[in-house]
């Protein structure tokens, strides 16, 4: 089941279930957020309530997303509640990187660089048996609410970033119950987005430069997330035209850290179990445009693809102009 939030014509919220092209209204429910609110508390899962409050009346889901009505498939009222965070060093991607990954990863552990270490330890303990505890994997702090970017909305950047890179990838979607138990609302295909040459001058600038937007959506894919996961990631020119193309996989087959490691490392912390919050939990990915020399500029547009997740996500780059306001003493 695919579930779609957005605005209508008059700018009302609804939330639905999207069937092909058609987006079938949920009755009573004007966001993912009550629904998956309202599941918790009758016990009963997110597919059963979505299908038994579907009703009789429908949307175009192109006419939806040419008015610009789509939503991020899950959001919170107040921006301030939602964590967007990550996780790297997690994708095994195609054949030719894991042989290549794996001969760089294979020799004197204290030869490797911190990076390498860290992907090794994935490899070797990111998937533990059941009832045991995997390694840590590489953890960051995207933002709140605010940055997310339902598909069709322009993805910014500062104009203090050296790069602005996409990043295909696959996020778990979450809502904290009242009793700070986390529940997985269901996934949906991201475009994580990040400063990769910042990245490069030295990695303890990882931090900085993950703290950018991000693309979330269209679509929220409802249940478990299938071992094997295929998709597309584009860059167009101003034009429209084709500029880059290169697929990439993900889906825990691909993976070396299982889901549920990755949820255990973020979720293990009480700063994160606030009952009422939403998580958005980017899992990695292995392909990049950044490695091949592409530097997107502002007017060119991202669109991730991935048919598990329906329609494609599609954000143009801009650039914002800093407004940085000097700290004043009281």
């Amino acid at each position: 089941m695919l579930l779609v939030q957005f605005k209508d014509l008059e700018g009302q919220r609804h939330a639905g279930i999207l069937e092909q092209d058609t987006i079938r209204l949920i009755d009573g429910y004007d966001s993912t957020y009550a629904l998956a609110r309202a599941a918790i508390a009758a016990n009963t899962s997110l597919a059963e309530l979505a299908t038994a409050s579907a009703g009789a009346t429908t949307y175009s889901y192109q006419a939806i997303a040419a008015s610009g009505g789509l939503l991020a498939p899950l959001d919170h009222a107040d921006v301030a509640h939602c964590y967007v965070t990550g996780t790297g060093l997690t994708h095994l991607g195609s054949a030719d990187t894991r042989d290549a990954m794996h001969k760089k990863i294979g020799g004197d552990a204290d030869t490797l660089s911190d990076s390498m270490k860290m992907f090794r330890m994935g490899v070797e303990g990111g998937k533990p048996a059941g009832g045991t505890l995997g390694v840590q994997p590489e953890w960051f702090y995207k933002g709140d609410g605010s940055i997310v970017k339902a598909s069709g909305e322009a993805l910014d950047m500062p104009d203090f970033s050296l790069d602005g890179g996409e990043e295909p990838e696959i996020a778990g979607l979450y809502v904290i119950g009242d009793d700070g138990q986390p529940y997985r609302v269901g996934y949906a295909i991201g475009n994580e987005f990040s400063d990769h040459i910042t990245e490069r001058q030295n990695y303890l600038y990882l931090a900085h430069s993950k703290l950018r937007a991000c693309g979330l959506g269209p679509a929220l894919l409802v249940g478990e997330l299938p071992d094997h996961v295929a998709g597309t990631s584009r860059i167009y020119d101003k034009n429209g035209a084709l500029r880059w193309e290169k697929p990439f996989v993900s889906g825990e087959q691909n993976m070396s850290h299982s889901i549920a490691n990755l949820e255990y490392h973020h979720f293990k912390y009480p700063l994160f179990k606030r009952p009422g919050d939403v998580h958005i939990h980017f899992f990695g990915t292995a392909t990049l445009s950044f490695a091949d020399g592409v530097e997107v500029v502002a007017g060119e547009t991202y669109e991730i693809d991935a048919p598990a997740f329906g329609p494609a996500l599609r954000n143009t780059l801009e650039v914002r102009a800093l407004a940085y306001a000097p700290v004043i003493t009281l």
